[in-house]
């Protein structure tokens, strides 16, 4: 019976081989015409793999081509009633108002279409696109077009013009390749395999260009988060990223080993022990946007190696950074609206959040709110962890509020907890950080607000500061948005005595078998001993911030080249 089940898998999976098995030869044969194109270009003493672009004539981009004829765009012409539409006006040329200006260009080559004496190429540089017109008896070289495939680059010598149809055009009078691409270009529909995607980045940038458009925004992004700082009159520096402790976050490294040395080191996890050493030493605001390793797992939100910025500022308290964060957003946003203005406007309008305000909610009352609104009792934290708990009945009424908690995680965790502090950090994560979006809303309930998650236990803050009103808490804040946590910050600890007594507390952790501790970093309290200003400290993903403001579902999505298993034959 089991035999007769299996036979419609195993033809599948015969199905999935054979057709992986013909595309591969189907490829190959156009690996082979492409390669015997590239020999007939040699016979002919050309080089298919030219590097002699610079010579001549300046090149002209492809924007600026259209940009030098923007006074030569058609005006819309008024259509019938329930007429197909026409290519967008501002996408429309006026023939007569084009002038035969000539210009040299290049690019990929990204489709070719004949129509008997003529041929139109698509070319694509960093800037955009446009169409060569190619026509026999004007362009010297209309046979060898037949040499030219999809992938290829190409140069092309010309005069500008427009198609009756309105389109700005090169009509090329000399055209040569550059660049042979040996292997053929996917179609937009059949380069949506994810890994792949992935793995081939390269492909994906020329297959899909909104790819193209997230890691722009990146780029813009980054020299936003420069540009705010700079004005600031913040100093940008590097720091190490092999370090011989573990330190600067609670999570497990990646370690290396140092030959000439014979020492064992350990990537980055964080570069705040460093940079705090630089205030101490008098830079009294600086930054360090800073590739940072971790050992952990992979998740949407998660990847090993990933890109942070850290930033500390002297006499100034974690109050002063939430008012820093909240102008930083705002101003790196409106510098992604300039830079990539009909992205953002895309990415804008598919936004479930709003950046207009800010709520800041200390983390005791949060989960005071959430037990209230889950109709739960204020010591719901210390019953589970006594094991005292009614979760079938608790169950219940969270889900009678809409509320769909994770009980069975929740006591673990809570169970799990060496301190009053612990345990609400546990709460916290299961009754309130997962009800965020819901719980914190614009006053037309239509979107989430950003939240400042505020005043943490200090058991679990081993370099904050605690509160002066209250020491059992730290002067600390998260900030999540969209039910994802982007930030983290806080007032320093300076006293050197509390910090070597946090720091004993994890190496008392490390040698219980945690693996997520710090070492002890004598010479950190040592410049603690020298004296550390009142200081605030902040740290960001640079990769998080990236999918926020792009809409990226996957932290994979913004890394140009995600760590990936390796690619296998089968």
């Amino acid at each position: 019976m089991s035999q007769q089940k299996d036979r419609p898998n195993d033809r599948k999976a015969e199905r999935l081989v054979k057709e992986a098995a013909e595309a591969a030869r189907a490829e190959e044969t156009l690996i082979a015409t492409r390669k015997a194109k590239a020999a007939r270009l040699r016979d002919r003493g050309e080089n298919p793999f030219a590097n002699d672009v610079t010579a001549g004539e300046p090149l002209t981009e492809l924007a600026a081509v259209r940009a030098r004829f923007d006074g030569a765009r058609a005006a819309a012409e008024p259509k019938a009633e329930g007429a197909a539409p026409d290519r967008p006006a501002a996408d429309r040329y006026d023939p007569a108002r084009v002038e035969p200006l000539p210009f040299r260009v290049a690019g990929r080559v990204l489709f070719v279409r004949s129509f008997g004496g003529v041929t139109f190429v698509r070319l694509r540089d960093r800037t955009g696109e446009l169409q060569l017109y190619c026509e026999q008896g004007s362009l010297a070289e209309f046979e060898r077009l037949e040499d030219i495939d999809l992938g290829d680059f190409i140069e092309a010598r010309g005069v500008a013009m427009a198609t009756q149809k309105g389109e700005l055009s090169i009509r090329a009078e000399r055209l040569r390749l550059l660049t042979k691409a040996y292997r053929p270009l996917p179609t937009k529909t059949s380069f949506k395999d994810v890994e792949s995607r992935y793995r081939m980045r390269y492909v994906d940038l020329v297959a899909n260009p909104h790819v193209a458009g997230v890691f722009r925004a990146r780029s813009a992004i980054v020299a936003a988060l420069r540009e705010f700082l700079d004005a600031r009159g913040f100093l940008e520096v590097e720091t190490p990223t092999m370090h011989t402790l573990v330190g600067g976050a609670t999570a497990k490294p990646f370690k290396t080993h140092h030959n000439a040395l014979d020492l064992e080191l350990f990537l980055r996890i964080a570069p705040e022990l460093f940079l705090k050493r630089l205030v101490v030493g008098g830079f009294e605001r600086v930054y360090e946007i800073a590739r940072c390793y971790r050992n952990e797992g992979l998740s949407t939100r998660h990847n090993p190696e990933f890109t942070m910025i850290e930033y500390y500022q002297a006499y100034a308290t974690y109050e002063t950074l939430m008012d820093g964060t909240e102008a930083m957003l705002r101003h790196v946003d409106a510098r992604l609206a300039e830079r990539l203005p009909a992205e953002h406007a895309a990415w804008t309008a598919q936004r479930t959040y709003s950046l207009e305000r800010f709520a800041r909610v200390p983390m005791a009352e949060g989960i005071a709110r959430a037990l209230s609104k889950s109709g739960l009792p204020a010591d719901v934290p210390q019953r589970i962890a006594a094991d005292d708990a009614p979760i079938k009945e608790w169950a219940k009424a969270a889900k009678a509020s809409g509320r769909e908690i994770d009980w069975t995680n929740f006591r673990a965790g809570a169970k799990k907890c060496e301190s009053p502090g612990e345990l609400v950090f546990s709460a916290y994560e299961y009754v309130v950080e997962p009800f965020l979006t819901r719980d914190y809303r614009t006053e037309a309930g239509d979107k989430s607000i950003p939240v400042f998650i505020i005043d943490y236990p200090f058991e679990v803050s081993p370099l904050a500061r605690k509160k002066d009103s209250d020491p059992a808490l730290v002067d600390r804040f998260e900030l999540f948005i969209d039910g994802r946590e982007l930030c983290n910050a806080f007032s320093e600890l300076n006293d050197p005595e509390d910090q070597d007594a946090r720091f004993r507390a994890q190496v008392a952790k490390k040698s219980r078998g945690e693996e997520e501790t710090m070492d002890y970093d004598a010479d950190y309290v040592r410049a603690l001993e020298h004296g550390l200003p009142p200081t605030a400290g902040f740290g960001m993903g640079i990769d998080r911030l990236t999918m926020l403001l792009t809409g990226a579902t996957s932290i994979r999505d913004v890394i140009l080249f995600p760590l990936l298993r390796p690619e296998t034959d089968t």
